[in-house]
């Protein structure tokens, strides 16, 4: 089983960037994708962006353009740098471990088998 811890999130202007942070521990890192998803009130879990074991990435694409996914293997940590924050991008950040190295196309939750236990980001207008 893998332990997720992810830091972070806050309050920001709209325009503004937040980096995202997740330190797994339990499993070799290096060997398992990783996600971000994310949860607005009333809204269903969705994902955000997905890196495999060998850096391919994956974003949705309303975030096209103004995140990026990153991992470091000598660090157990995955990132989300956000960029150019909008009101709508407001919502609970999950970071979850893939149950291996890659994920469907595109990821979907029961790609993943591990959650943190979410950070709080608001972007205000």
């Amino acid at each position: 089983q893998v332990q997720l811890v992810e830091s972070g999130g806050g309050l920001v202007q709209n325009g503004g960037s937040l980096r995202l942070s997740c330190v797994a521990s339990g499993r070799t890192f290096r060997s398992y994708a990783m996600g971000w998803f994310r949860q607005a009130p009333g809204k269903d879990r969705e994902i955000v962006a997905a890196i495999t074991d060998i850096g391919i990435t994956y974003y949705t694409r309303s975030v096209k353009g103004r995140f990026t996914i990153s991992r470091d293997n000598a660090k157990n940590t995955v990132y989300l740098q956000m960029n150019s924050l909008k009101p709508e991008d407001t919502a609970v950040y999950y970071c979850a471990a893939g149950a291996s190295g890659g994920y469907s196309y595109p990821p979907t939750a029961r790609d993943f088998r591990s959650w943190g236990q979410g950070t709080q980001v608001t972007v205000s207008s």
